[in-house]
């Protein structure tokens, strides 16, 4: 496993360490109950320095990024985030990203952990462009700041008016005494956040200095940080996402821009035109039980017609949650049979996001 720089803080402040994506991440401290509604409520902190920052700059650095990401690049400005992802050649998905735009002709690729070396060989692969692809994931650390209070918080420590910053917009600026971070109105929890990439140096100060400024600041874990994204509804790479599930079957045709010119975009062009074989569904469970990953999914008549991918008890809500695909001929009913064990436990189909 690889540790973070922020490691040695982690199990000083007793959190329960797991390998995650090879990496040497907390996965709780308090309690996942606790730390999620803190998040949802007042305010918490995540390391997710994890992540992977991968730089894309040069003449044709834009259109190399029109090429291989499914959302259209064209609505980027300097200081815009994008939320996107990589299609690959099978109507599959590489990786989901976010893309900032540092200038005209640079760009930052924010990866997931288990994917940044197939999402250099992916970028690398197809790079017939006038740019260079610069990983510089060991450089950076990451902390997201979330939850009500963040903007308080975060604005007494940097020098710009943080509130000027809109949702998917950021800015290069100095805070607790630490220059040139990229302070961004981005998260994973549905909440105000705020996400801060520092380099590795200076991480520890920042941290520091965060909870130093704040009394009801608490870290979060990986844990929470899953109930928190799931009860908005939002993908989790390997979970409800991946090499052979299109960005249409997932519910993000709204970053799958097909005006555009894309790797494998006449694919999902085709698929849109004559109709998905299935859908991601969010759904709550009538009966007793916690619907997990890999559940099988049934009809009335106990005929199998999906997967669960996601699937908790929500804190906010206090009732068993997840998400699943199945077949879009199934959409019509109500309500799904999902195996748990021996048993089949009741569940019915609701709008994504649980929490509004």
């Amino acid at each position: 496993m690889k540790n973070l720089p922020l490691t040695d803080t982690h199990i000083s402040l007793n959190a329960k360490m797991v390998d995650y994506a090879g990496f040497n991440m907390p996965v709780q401290y308090e309690g996942v109950i606790a730390e999620h509604l803190c998040v949802r409520n007042n305010i918490g902190v995540f390391d997710v320095s994890h992540m992977g920052e991968i730089f894309v700059s040069g003449k044709e650095a834009k259109k190399f990024l029109q090429f291989i990401t499914s959302n259209n690049i064209d609505n980027l400005y300097p200081g815009k985030v994008q939320y996107s992802c990589l299609p690959n050649l099978n109507g599959g998905i590489v990786d989901d990203i976010l893309v900032y735009m540092l200038d005209n002709s640079s760009f930052m690729l924010v990866v997931n952990a288990a994917n940044i070396e197939k999402d250099l060989l992916w970028l690398n692969t197809h790079n017939s462009f006038d740019c260079k692809i610069d990983d510089q994931s060991s450089d950076y650390s990451l902390l997201a700041i979330q939850g009500p209070k963040s903007l308080d918080l975060i604005n007494e420590l940097s020098e710009s008016d943080i509130s000027l910053l809109e949702y998917y917009t950021f800015i290069t600026g100095k805070i607790a005494g630490v220059d040139d971070v990229i302070i961004s109105r981005t998260g994973y929890t549905g909440e105000l956040g705020y996400e801060l990439y520092v380099s590795n140096d200076h991480v520890l100060k920042l941290w520091n200095m965060l909870f130093s400024k704040s009394n009801d600041l608490k870290p979060i874990g990986l844990a929470a940080r899953n109930t928190l994204r799931l009860e908005k509804g939002f993908c989790l790479y390997g979970n409800d996402i991946n090499d052979s599930t299109s960005p249409l079957e997932a519910g993000l045709g709204w970053i799958t821009k097909l005006s555009t010119d894309f790797i494998n975009s006449p694919y999902l062009l085709d698929q849109k035109n004559n109709g998905l074989e299935k859908r991601l569904i969010g759904f709550e469970v009538i009966d007793r039980g916690i619907a997990r990953k890999d559940y099988l999914v049934f009809d009335e008549n106990k005929n199998e017609i999906g997967v669960v991918t996601s699937g908790t008890m929500s804190p906010s809500l206090n009732k068993a949650i997840g998400m699943a695909y199945i077949d879009v001929k199934s959409l019509g009913k109500d309500e799904i049979l999902i195996q748990v064990r021996n048993k089949f436990i009741l569940a019915k189909i609701i709008d994504i996001p649980f929490v509004k």
